[in-house]
């Protein structure tokens, strides 16, 4: 029992490392493609709205962070196919994505802060910090279940 725990622990601890380097690599995305998209060329840019921005800042970050999980920090559990583990995925990082807009959203438009700064720590901290314990308990538990939950559940 005692060796099955340490093992758990340690495996834990492994998904939570690589984990951590896929969203660290995918927030860099995010952050780089959100503030190219939100203050890159001035007042007239195309993405003057920081909700479009992200959104779209999000959706190549995710794309990058399911390739990454699935084939590196949780290669090692079950398969099924592709297209249910994207969707799922997908699904965990709409919600995640809904947490930080929230944030942004009560920020920006709520309590008047509207600096690239103030935008950046509502959305790029605050929401990011959320919504990743949000992913990892989805992801863990739901998109990339461990072996025996896939054999109980089929």
């Amino acid at each position: 029992m005692e060796v099955k725990l340490k093992n758990l622990i340690a495996n834990l601890r492994n998904e939570l490392g690589k984990f951590g380097v896929i969203g660290f690599i995918a927030f860099l995305i995010d952050l780089v493609i959100f503030n190219f998209l939100r203050f890159a060329g001035g007042e007239g840019v195309l993405f003057d709205r920081p909700l479009t921005a992200k959104v779209l800042s999000v959706l190549v970050a995710t794309t990058f962070a399911f390739v990454g999980n699935r084939h590196w920090t949780f290669k090692e559990r079950s398969r099924s196919t592709i297209r249910r583990q994207y969707t799922m995925f997908f699904v965990f990082n709409v919600i995640g994505m809904v947490i930080a807009l929230s944030c942004l959203w009560i920020s920006h438009y709520v309590l008047g802060y509207e600096s690239a700064l103030a935008d950046n720590i509502s959305a790029n901290f605050v929401g990011l910090i959320l919504g990743t314990m949000f992913r990892f308990w989805g992801y863990h538990n739901w998109v990339f279940p461990a072996q025996e939950a896939t054999v109980e559940q089929n």
